[in-house]
């Protein structure tokens, strides 16, 4: 009994780890389409379907999504 309680505890603490890894680390968690081909895999993804202009197009949307919200940490609005 001993043992399954410090394996639990143990298991608990890695989640936790983990956890707070992803939440101090700024980027959001995404899935990666273009992915298969870095690794030389030519395949179709279930998102694009194999169309890699699916896959440029959404990368950019996020990264002008990410560059305005840049954008929007860098001012504050005075209430009165």
């Amino acid at each position: 009994m001993g043992t399954f309680i410090a394996v639990f505890i143990v298991l608990i603490c890695v989640v936790v780890a983990m956890s707070v890894g992803v939440l101090f680390g700024g980027k959001p968690i995404a899935g990666s389409c273009g992915g298969m081909a870095a690794l030389g895999m030519d395949t179709a993804c279930d998102i694009c379907a194999g169309d890699k202009q699916i896959c440029e197009d959404e990368n950019e949307r996020i990264a002008r999504e990410a560059q305005q919200a840049k954008r929007a940490d860098l001012g504050y609005e005075i209430k009165k």
